[in-house]
């Protein structure tokens, strides 16, 4: 509340002009600036945040070794993260005889031109179907539960009856960001795919990607003495 002070001085037959002393109180205002955020708090819904699911290969013995994902040849994609944006792809089975083709390793890039278009290719039949699915939830035709449910029947179709499903393994170098691995698992979400991992490099990657790169920071020591000691071609 405000207060007013009145000082007066008497004396004389000259009257002089009263000064006032002018004090605001603002606790009544701090009281109800906490009834305000009590309320809000009280009254607002805090926002989910939104998460992906991943699931990492796990073993309950941690020193045994867990064998990479197995994947048919004709539909398995692995996908190289390097640094500085770079991009590279191969399909099927890794043999030694691949380290050193040159067509083998294909390098590519982020977004609707490179990578997804890739994935398209490669998921295709299945991905059509999972549109016409996410379509239907946005219209309200069907819930999320019921999303996730027919979605998970038309991709374990494709892997186990049509034989068509795409498996990817994403395997992310040490010199790659983490902006690049959240942009792959959108276009993961975005082509539909329904099966893919995050893998580490193994040799055979390592040593496709220095032939196709000349990056040696991928090789262990003894795979860079052997590229050292192996004969150099004519």
């Amino acid at each position: 509340m405000a207060e007013v002070q009145v000082n007066e001085k008497g004396g004389g037959k000259k009257t002089r002009q009263k000064k006032h002393s002018l004090r605001v109180d603002f606790t009544p205002m701090v009281d109800m600036n906490m009834l305000l955020i009590t309320f809000f708090m009280f009254c607002t819904t805090m926002l989910k945040p939104q998460v992906l699911n991943l699931s990492m290969p796990t073993t309950a013995d941690p020193n045994q070794i867990v064998d990479p994902i197995k994947a048919r040849e004709s539909t398995a994609i692995t996908i190289i993260m390097g640094a500085d944006n770079q991009l590279f792809y191969y399909e099927g089975k890794l043999t030694p005889e691949s380290y050193q083709d040159p067509e083998f390793l294909k390098p590519t890039t982020y977004g609707e031109s490179g990578i997804r278009e890739i994935l398209m290719k490669k998921n295709v039949g299945t991905y059509e179907q999972i549109q016409e699915l996410k379509i239907k939830r946005s219209a309200g035709e069907i819930d999320t539960k019921l999303f996730d449910s027919l979605s998970d029947i038309v991709q374990q179709r494709a892997n186990n009856e049509l034989k068509i499903a795409p498996t990817v393994l994403i395997k992310p170098l040490d010199a790659s960001v983490y902006a690049n691995m959240v942009d792959m698992l959108d276009e993961m979400l975005i082509t539909n795919i329904g099966f893919y991992q995050i893998a580490d490099l193994t040799e055979g990657d390592g040593y496709l990607y220095y032939y196709k790169t000349g990056d040696d920071s991928v090789l262990s020591p003894k795979q860079k003495q052997e590229v050292a000691n192996a004969p150099k071609k004519e």
